[in-house]
Formats: structure tokens, C-alpha cells, sequence
């Protein structure tokens, strides 16, 4: 009995140290969050939002796979989630979107409606960046992005950042998200990227340990690399952070087995949590939420002039 009571006991302690952190934690504002069919199948829309809880992102990015899988979470938590608009239905048109002609008049359909506040993620592959000006899809979408005044978030894993630069340098007028920071880029073209082109910011999702391994951005204590945290502290007004919830990573929409990312969620999260940890307690907060929430603070005020019914 004695044992029993033990084991109760430190139980209890475990929950309520679980509780003390969940409530000493400060909020995140996540910039990007899939929520997909694969993903439902193991992950409803009330445990993804609890999931969310657990790891204490207050706010989120969600794009759904099809497009209205983002307006599923939406529904539940319009206080929390802001809905952006996804080119893909399946999650296999990473390629093809770029020659989907139907999708320009799909995207203004979906930005008309006042819920989608942004269009992305849109992956550029294969030759795709360096001829962008040849696709009608995506320079119809630019048009649109600019007359609902909503951002871009665009994908590209081109070594070289010429396609990047052209395209947000010869659309001013536009806002675009870099996800994952240019994934494979280093710091110095990053850096390139931030002073050409005021109309990009960048998040940093998926870049922890367990996706892109080859460019990492913190080393074994989890602590910004040098070139990383001079980067960051110098333009501490263009980062935001994102979990990337997609897992295993290298079997993306894949039919055999549902992606489980959710499930990672948390530990995606805790990532950012320990490296922005070593920063300056203002340019935390920045990177954590500020930046973030004024990005989209006028979306969130679209999104609150146009409720679901």
C-alpha cells in the first residue's frame, strides 16, 4: 500500500509540475502549421487545438490540405487560428500547382470569402524558380495576393538565391514568407535577401535537429551557431518561428500511413523555445510573438469582420 501511495504521490507532482510549466511558459505565435487529410485521419480538429495548447502556442498558421482543413480548426478556435489559403488538395502538387489553371479562379474564391488571409505554401522545384515569369498560375497569383493585400508563403530549396531575389525584388508590391528561412541558404545570403527585399520575412520552422540536418542552425546545447545569432540580432524585426508539424518528414503525403506530425508538434515547439532562451529578452518576445503578430494583425482583423456561419 505504502508503494501505491508513492507512486501516487510523485504522480501528482509530475502533474502539477506540468501544470506550473504549461503556465510559466510564454505564449508562441506559430507561422506555420499544416493540418491535412493525412493528418486528420489520426488528429481531430479538438486534439490538434489541444495539442496546441499543450505546447502553449496561443496563436497558429494554418494551412490546410484541402484549403478548407484550415477553416476546420478555424471554426473551433477563431481567436486562435489564422486560415491561409493552399494551392494543393492531396499534398502531391508540389510540381504540378505551377500549370493548374483552375487554381487562380479556386484562390480568389477562397480569398473572397474574408477567412484565408494569406496563400502558401507554394513550393518551387525544378526549374520552376529561375522561369517564374513563364507561369501564368503563379503571376496570377501575385495579382491576387496584392489586391487582397495578403502574403505569399513560398518554399524554395535552390542553393543559389538569384530565383528568390528576382522574384521579391520585381514584386515590390507583395509580401512574402520564406519558409524555413531558405532552408539550405546560408546566413550571409540570407542577409542578402533581408536588405534587398524589405517586403520578405522569414520562419524558421523545420529547422531543428530532426528535418534539415545538413543546415543546421543551432549547435549540440540547442544554442544559436555564431553566424545564426548575428543574423537573427541584427534583423530581430524579420523572423517568426513555426513548428512544421509534418512527420515522418521524408514521406510527405504519403497514402500508406498518416502523418503523425501533430503528435511532434510539441517537441517542434520546445526547439525554438531553448534557443530563443539565449537571446536578449526583447528580441525573444519579438521573434516568439511580436513580429508575427504585426505581420498579420490587419488579417486578424479581416478574419474578425467575417465570421463563419
Amino acid at each position: 500500500m505504502r508503494n501505491i501511495t508513492n507512486i501516487f504521490t510523485a504522480l501528482s507532482l509530475l502533474v502539477i509540475s506540468i501544470s506550473l510549466r504549461a503556465q510559466s511558459v510564454h505564449p508562441i505565435f506559430d507561422v506555420h502549421i499544416h493540418y491535412t487529410w493525412s493528418q486528420a485521419e489520426i488528429t481531430s480538429p479538438h486534439q490538434a487545438l489541444e495539442i496546441l495548447d499543450e505546447a502553449g502556442v496561443s496563436r497558429a498558421v494554418v494551412i490546410g490540405t484541402p484549403a478548407d482543413y484550415a477553416l476546420q480548426l478555424y471554426r473551433l478556435a477563431p481567436e486562435k487560428i489564422i486560415p491561409i489559403y493552399s494551392p494543393y488538395q492531396l499534398g502531391g502538387e508540389k510540381l504540378s500547382w505551377q500549370f493548374n489553371n483552375e487554381l487562380i479562379e479556386e484562390v480568389r474564391n477562397g480569398l473572397s470569402s474574408g477567412l484565408y488571409q494569406g496563400i502558401g505554401e507554394l513550393h518551387f522545384i525544378g526549374g520552376m524558380a529561375t522561369h517564374w515569369r513563364r507561369s501564368k498560375v503563379f503571376v496570377g497569383l501575385l495579382e491576387i495576393a496584392r489586391e487582397y493585400d495578403v502574403p505569399l508563403i513560398v518554399h524554395s530549396e535552390y542553393s543559389a538565391i538569384n530565383p528568390t531575389l528576382s522574384i521579391c525584388q520585381e514584386n515590390r508590391d507583395n509580401r512574402f514568407l520564406l519558409a524555413h528561412a531558405g532552408a539550405v541558404i546560408k546566413p550571409k545570403q540570407i542577409e542578402q535577401i533581408l536588405l534587398d527585399c524589405p517586403n520578405v520575412v522569414m520562419d524558421l520552422s523545420a529547422r531543428d535537429p530532426w528535418r534539415y540536418v545538413k543546415h543546421p542552425i543551432t549547435d549540440e546545447e540547442g544554442q544559436l551557431l555564431p553566424d545564426w545569432r548575428e543574423l537573427i540580432l541584427r534583423f530581430s524585426d524579420r523572423f517568426m518561428v513555426g513548428s512544421d508539424p509534418v512527420w515522418p518528414v521524408d514521406k510527405g503525403s504519403s497514402w500508406d500511413e498518416p502523418d503523425s506530425g501533430w503528435q511532434q508538434l510539441p517537441r517542434f515547439v520546445d526547439f525554438h523555445r531553448r534557443w530563443l532562451s539565449g537571446l536578449p529578452d526583447n528580441v525573444e518576445k519579438k521573434i516568439r510573438w511580436s513580429n508575427a503578430e504585426r505581420w498579420f494583425e490587419s488579417r486578424t482583423a479581416k478574419i474578425e469582420a467575417h465570421p463563419l456561419d
